[in-house]
C-alpha cells in the first residue's frame, strides 16, 4: 500500500528542521576546534594582558596583533540570563523550557552560551557555573553551560 500523499506531508511536517549552526570563519575556528576537542580557548594579548571575547584578528584594547588562544578555566558566573518558554527557531521546541545566559568567565570575559540541566530555583544572577560540551555534528560542538556545585 502506498502512503497517500497528505500522510508524506504531515510526517515531513512533524519532523523539526535541523537546528541552525554556527559557521567558523578564520578568526573563530581555533574556537570551535578547541571545542570540538572538549576545551574552552579565548584569545589574550601579550602586548596588554588582558583576555577578549569574541575572537579577533587584533586586541580591542591596544590594536596590537599580538593575540594568541589559552584555555580558559570554563569557570564563571551567570551574569544575566532568560528561560525561553516559546522556543526561537523550531530546532528547539522539544528543549522547552530552556535557559540562555550571559556567562562572564573568571578570566574577564562574557559569552553568550545555553544553561543545561538547570535547577530553576537555583539558577540566579551570579550562580556559579562550568563549562561542559554538546556535540551538535561531527564538525561542531557547543560550549554550553551548566550550574557548579557551590564550595563548601
Amino acid at each position: 500500500m502506498v502512503p497517500a500523499e497528505n500522510d508524506i506531508e504531515e510526517a515531513q511536517a512533524s519532523v523539526p528542521p535541523p537546528a541552525p549552526l554556527p559557521i567558523p570563519t578564520a578568526e573563530t575556528a581555533p574556537y570551535w576546534q578547541a571545542a570540538l576537542e572538549g576545551s574552552l580557548k579565548i584569545q589574550y594579548c601579550r602586548a596588554c594582558a588582558r583576555h577578549q571575547f569574541y575572537p579577533r584578528r587584533f586586541c580591542t584594547r591596544c590594536l596590537s596583533d599580538a593575540i594568541e588562544w589559552v584555555r580558559a578555566s570554563g569557570r564563571g558566573r551567570v551574569y544575566t540570563y532568560t528561560v525561553c518558554h516559546v522556543a526561537g527557531h523550531a530546532a528547539f521546541e522539544s528543549r522547552v523550557p530552556y535557559a540562555i545566559g550571559m556567562i562572564e568567565l573568571d578570566e574577564g570575559v562574557r559569552l553568550l552560551a545555553g544553561i543545561v540541566g538547570p535547577d530553576f530555583a537555583r539558577l540566579a544572577v551570579g550562580a556559579p557555573v562550568e563549562v561542559c560540551f554538546e556535540r551538535v555534528s561531527s564538525e561542531i560542538a557547543l560550549p554550553m553551560f551548566r550550574l557548579a556545585s557551590p564550595l563548601c
